[in-house]
């Protein structure tokens, strides 16, 4: 379930720690002539390959150039990515994602892109919508790799052997709480619940929040939610998880922000929620045929769906070889070449003529990616405000919590008193 956490300290103080995190390659920054560059990215191994891929295609078409590369998973990315930042050495090209893209900027950690529009980076076509999402205080920071929403992934066949008919779009949160119910009374064997936890996720709770007027974040920058919301929010998976409709505590432990460790690739769960563009990688690594639906709604309530960057391709400030950087990226996101070879494992293509190339030559889990991006667009709102300056340290905070209230160590009522008092705590520090 695609849970975000980072602590902001790792960006604040990561200097601190340089002597014992780990760094990428100890590579130093490289010169344009012949240029070397580092690149780094999270992600699945299926993502890892296709990048690879991708990446040794540009080599080979831009003669003198390198590339060294490296990806790990989402835990470990931000930490190391500020450790290299704090020690002057960042990688010249970044993957980016958007919660973090207004902080990194402001920092001015990442360079503005607009300087290389129209020569290195020539996408236009991404249209205004897709160019703004990745933009800061009227400045461009990132390429939009591509569109991505978030949703829940279900294994059909186990829905259906529990005779029951899986979530889809436009499913309640009333009517997803009772198909879940009813399938743990009828289902057999080790794939006993219906869902994960969903307490834990930053994004479900979100959507959960617009569907009901709120959010996570005002556009001042302050807390969109109060207590008693979140006390609901904890409140109704308690009761699911009572009733024996999401799995139990100790299985959502498991789970380490890996489409590996979710509960569904462990065949604990039938369903997940994860974004769109995990959906291959999750269907990479389960035997059983996956789809990808909607999240839970409120009925005649706010669509609680938005379309987000799934990440953005960003420059280092410190980078010595920003144009062929540019170059890179405007390779792997707008040229034929090196963008049908990531596919919408990232998300769907931002570039119209990209998708347009793409569509024939998807296999099944590609196609279900690029319906479900096409089925959202009636539950689909505006894109939430921006998160505020130490936002990123939020999500570690709802997963602690949300544990605690699943392990029965504090109620929904204190823990939604304790999530709102900590993220006024974390926001107040910027």
């Amino acid at each position: 379930m695609s849970i975000l956490t980072v602590n902001r300290r790792h960006f604040l103080g990561a200097g601190l720690g340089l002597a014992s995190m780990p760094v990428w390659g100890a590579l130093p920054g490289f010169a344009a002539e012949g240029a070397q560059l580092r690149m780094v990215w999270w992600g699945s191994e299926d993502r890892a390959r296709r990048t690879k891929e991708a990446v040794k295609a540009f080599e080979g078409a831009n003669a003198g150039v390198t590339v060294a590369t490296e990806s790990m998973g989402w835990d470990d990315y931000w930490p190391r990515l500020a450790t290299q930042v704090a020690g002057g050495n960042a990688p010249d090209f970044i993957q980016m994602d958007y919660r973090f893209m207004f902080e990194y900027a402001r920092r001015g950690t990442i360079l503005p892109l607009d300087p290389y529009m129209g020569s290195e980076l020539k996408i236009a076509d991404f249209g205004e919508g897709n160019l703004k999402s990745c933009s800061v205080d009227g400045k461009l920071y990132g390429a939009n790799v591509g569109v991505n929403a978030f949703g829940t992934i279900v294994d059909t066949a186990a829905w259906q052997d529990a005779g029951l008919a899986a979530p889809s779009l436009g499913t309640t949160w009333d009517q997803y709480a009772e198909a879940c119910i009813a399938y743990g009374k009828v289902a057999k064997g080790k794939k006993k619940y219906a869902s994960a936890d969903g307490s834990g996720s930053e994004q479900l709770f979100e959507g959960w929040l617009i569907s009901r007027g709120k959010s996570l974040y005002k556009n001042d920058g302050t807390l969109g939610y109060e207590a008693a919301d979140a006390a609901e929010w904890f409140k109704y998976w308690a009761e699911l998880r009572e009733a024996g409709g999401c799995v139990s505590a100790d299985i959502e432990a498991l789970y380490k922000n890996t489409i590996e460790t979710s509960p569904l690739t462990l065949g604990y769960s039938a369903s997940d929620f994860a974004f769109s563009n995990q959906f291959v990688g999750f269907q990479k690594v389960n035997k059983p045929t996956l789809a990808l639906t909607g999240q839970p709604v409120v009925g005649n309530g706010k669509p609680g769906h938005y379309l987000k960057p799934s990440q953005m391709f960003s420059i280092s400030s410190k980078s010595k070889a920003p144009e062929v950087t540019a170059r890179l990226i405007n390779f792997l996101v707008r040229d034929p070449a090196g963008a049908l070879i990531l596919g919408v494992e990232r998300g769907v293509p931002a570039s119209p003529e990209i998708r347009d190339a793409l569509v024939p030559q998807l296999d099944a889990a590609n196609s279900e990616v690029v319906k479900f991006i096409s089925a959202l667009t009636p539950y689909v709102g505006t894109l939430p405000p921006a998160p505020p300056q130490g936002a990123g340290e939020m999500n570690a905070v709802l997963i602690r919590i949300s544990q605690e209230v699943a392990f029965e160590a504090s109620t929904p009522e204190a823990g939604g008193e304790s999530l709102v008092a900590e993220a006024k705590s974390v926001l107040k520090k910027g």
